[in-house]
């Protein structure tokens, strides 16, 4: 990425380490020095040629990567696991470079989800003024009462806050086509339990934003052209945009596999 000069907070977003309110964090603790000072300004300007460290590990601003994985069940949304579980970055070569998932998925559910090392990006997707749309297919355990719909709609109060669904839709008497606005930690399992005592066998989650992909097997990622990302956010492409790391639409797949919300 070409620059002439940035703020720090977005220099380091570029260079793949978090959110820029992340970022933030790392200036205001002391942790980053440009060309050996410690700087705990968010004001302060990188030029070209400087050299920025966090600790003692040197920082560059890198290309973007864009990826729209379609992970497994039994895959957690982690870097590392204290449990020794497999991640979703294990299906992930490690010459892509270094990401961050954009949101989560449970280890139960499937679907797509983004990875990136673009911090502003993924700032953009989760921030709640976009309400971006999230569709889900869910197989319950028994036969849905269609008269909860508007109770789930309205929304119920969980123990990570209140959660409503958008819209629900059944497809069959036990698959439900779910739309969320929201991103609560296990939501529609846990709110499907408290109106009716329902129990998720299968939750796929079809769309984010403008953007499905059928095609994309399960335990496969490919990168996400330009069009693509400013269709989750429900743009129209900007062919001056800034976001330089396309690559090609071809899907590869993570390591063998026998295969949020």
């Amino acid at each position: 990425m070409l620059f002439f000069m940035m703020r720090i907070n977005r220099y380091l977003a570029a260079a793949g380490l978090g959110s820029r309110r992340a970022c933030e964090e790392l200036v205001l603790e002391g942790r980053v020095r440009v060309n050996n000072v410690v700087v705990t300004s968010l004001a302060t300007q990188v030029a070209p040629g400087d050299d920025v460290r966090v600790g003692k590990r040197p920082v560059k601003v890198k290309s973007h990567t864009y990826i729209l994985l379609n992970k497994p069940a039994g895959y957690v949304c982690t870097r590392s696991d204290e449990e020794k579980r497999k991640t979703i970055f294990d299906l992930i070569p490690k010459e892509v470079g270094r990401l961050f998932h954009v949101g989560r998925l449970d280890k139960e559910s499937e679907g797509l989800i983004v990875l990136t090392n673009d911090g502003d990006y993924a700032q953009e997707l989760t921030h709640p003024s976009h309400e971006i749309e999230k569709e889900y297919e869910v197989l319950i355990d028994k036969a849905f009462d269609i008269a909860l719909t508007a109770k789930l709609q309205k929304g119920v109060v969980l123990e990570t806050g209140r959660a409503k669904m958008h819209s629900v839709h059944p497809l069959a008497p036990m698959k439900l086509k779910i739309i969320l606005r929201q991103g609560l930690k296990r939501q529609i399992r846990d709110m499907l339990w408290t109106v009716g005592g329902y129990r998720v066998k299968k939750l796929v989650r079809v769309r984010i934003g403008g953007l499905r992909d059928p095609r994309l097997k399960t335990g496969y990622w490919r990168h996400l052209r330009r069009e693509e990302l400013d269709s989750i956010l429900g743009k129209a492409s900007r062919p001056d945009s800034k976001r330089n790391r396309m690559s090609d639409s071809s899907a590869k797949p993570g390591r063998e596999t026998t295969a949020g919300d």
